[in-house]
């Protein structure tokens, strides 16, 4: 059993945390690159494993290919946790589409007093 404790300023924190890897989430659901956008760092990288092998891409620039503007994605979205240490954090979310989930574990920086996502990696779950 673990115990959690949050002081006012975490607990602060904990909702920009929340309002910025939303913007991932929401930006996603909404093919809305530029709400997106808002969750990352310039430089944040994007790591995966696909069938080729180990990936690592910068965030914004894969994003700003893939996402075309259209209808409302058809997927429920979660934020599974946050954890917060002084200025760093993770936030791990859950994207569910029809067939399959991907699991996200975020890391993330307070840079110049705001919460950034400087890295991403990725699981792609199939449901059984």
């Amino acid at each position: 059993v673990s115990t959690l404790t949050i002081s006012f300023a975490q607990n602060s924190d904990y909702k920009d945390i929340a309002t910025t890897v939303s913007y991932y989430l929401d930006g996603g659901t909404n093919n809305d690159f530029e709400t997106l956008k808002k969750a990352f760092h310039e430089q944040a990288m994007m790591k995966f494993v696909a069938k080729d092998g180990y990936k690592e891409v910068n965030a914004i620039d894969f994003f700003k290919r893939v996402i075309k503007p259209g209808p409302k994605q058809n997927r429920k979205t979660s934020i599974q946790n946050i954890t917060i240490t002084g200025n760093i954090a993770t936030a791990i979310l859950e994207i569910e589409y029809e067939t399959f989930f991907f699991i996200d574990h975020m890391s993330l920086l307070k840079i110049d007093g705001v919460w950034k996502v400087v890295n991403k990696i990725y699981y792609r779950k199939n449901k059984s």
